[in-house]
């Protein structure tokens, strides 16, 4: 049998090294990352405490990892590797180096790409029940502005299917490319259910898998990196204000604009996932659920019965009460 161990986003500018390279593409290739030097990838899932995950090893000195996602394996391949390496921050002193991209979990390409650029990277998967993955994920575009209050024409199987709502929580499906293509030492599959009630076991197997030295105590945030809860501004106007974004990016900052956000901001009132949308839900993805099931050899019937949460969380648990899994 072999053993797998298993215990929101900011806008960007993404380094374009193009320029530089073709002044001096010597210079250039010189201060970039090796490929070699790249040792692990956090590759999802979407709205399972990933960022969480990120900042804990980032509080390591030894670690570092680029700010914000690049999604290079997933949708900036065309760029070439010489533009991934570019993204990573000076590694000088750093004895890991890695990056987080939830896109790669579910990115049918980015397995392949990866073991074809990265074949030695070590991989970290953090999952989340399927159906709360599926409404945080709306919860978080709702929010935005970017989607609709019909809850249902996003997460219905019979009104939709494919949509990043739905397949993002195909855990079974999507781990199956990886597993196909790595050595299944290379690859830690946690529970997001483990982090909330041990965070410092959650953290633990991470640096364990990454050959991190024990830290004592854990090192791991101990606040919520996203609340659902935090005033924002009504998506309605939201959409309204959307072509002004970019005038007002230079003053978030501005003490005269905080005011005005704060004035304006309000706790969103999320629409509610009903009970017989869940029930569609949970047909949905019993099957992928029993086949994860069984191969991370734990039983996930809890994910098919109970009711999704508020999508939030308290990271200050301190059990660590957190077995360890296998693949069969």
């Amino acid at each position: 049998m072999c053993i797998v161990r298993f215990g929101v986003p900011r806008q960007h500018k993404l380094i374009v090294p193009e320029r530089n390279a073709k002044n001096n593409p010597d210079a250039a290739a010189k201060h970039m990352t090796d490929l070699r030097d790249i040792n692990f990838l956090i590759i999802g899932a979407a709205k399972s405490a990933t960022t969480w995950l990120q900042q804990s090893l980032m509080g390591d000195p030894e670690v570092s990892m680029p700010d914000p996602e690049i999604h290079y394996f997933s949708r900036e391949y065309r760029r070439g590797d010489d533009w991934y390496r570019a993204q990573f921050p000076t590694i000088q002193g750093r004895r890991l180096v890695g990056e987080k991209s939830n896109s790669y979990l579910d990115c049918p390409e980015a397995a392949a790409r990866i073991r074809k650029v990265l074949p030695h990277a070590r991989l970290v998967a953090q999952l989340r029940n399927p159906i709360e993955r599926a409404y945080s994920d709306y919860c978080m575009l709702y929010r935005r502005g970017e989607v609709g209050i019909d809850i249902d024409r996003y997460l219905d199987p019979r009104k939709t299917d494919g949509n990043r709502f739905l397949s993002g929580g195909l855990y079974y499906s999507h781990l199956e490319q990886y597993i196909s293509r790595f050595p299944v030492e290379q690859l830690l599959v946690l529970l997001y259910e483990d982090m909330k009630s041990a965070p410092g076991a959650q953290i633990a197997r991470v640096r364990s898998h990454l050959g991190l030295a024990a830290s004592t105590p854990p090192l791991f945030v101990k606040v919520k990196v996203k609340d659902k809860a935090t005033p924002m501004i009504a998506p309605g106007l939201k959409r309204y204000l959307r072509p002004f974004k970019p005038l007002v990016a230079p003053l978030r900052q501005n003490q005269y604009f905080k005011a005005l956000h704060a004035h304006f901001a309000r706790e969103i009132a999320y629409p509610s996932l009903s009970a017989d949308l869940q029930a569609r839900l949970v047909d949905y993805y019993a099957a992928d659920v029993e086949r994860l099931s069984a191969l991370l050899d734990r039983d996930l019937s809890n994910w098919l019965l109970d009711t999704p949460s508020a999508v939030s969380f308290n990271l200050t648990a301190n059990s660590d009460n957190c077995a360890e899994g296998s693949v069969r």
